[in-house]
């Protein structure tokens, strides 16, 4: 399994329309630079998290919990005999 290239297209929009364009849209006031600032690092956030939540799928750390008997007919059917010791 591989990366596809729309979700990673499609949600770096998402968030790029987040980060840049509606900073732009910000009402003129004393905090205006406070709203983008925050506009922007939660669009950096949430796109970098939403990145590393799709990307740790692609080689997950922790496989399936197979039973013993599991273990023990996939090793037969591969001709590969487990030893139980």
């Amino acid at each position: 399994m591989g990366a596809a290239f729309f979700p990673v297209l499609f949600f770096t929009a998402v968030w790029g329309a987040v980060g840049i364009g509606m900073p732009m849209m910000t009402p003129k006031g004393p905090h205006q630079n406070l709203i983008r600032c925050v506009l922007m690092l939660t669009a950096a956030c949430c796109w970098l998290f939403w990145l590393c939540c799709y990307m740790a799928q692609m080689n997950p750390l922790i496989g399936p919990k197979l039973k013993r008997d599991v273990v023990a007919i996939i090793g037969r059917e591969w001709h590969n005999e487990i030893v139980a010791g």
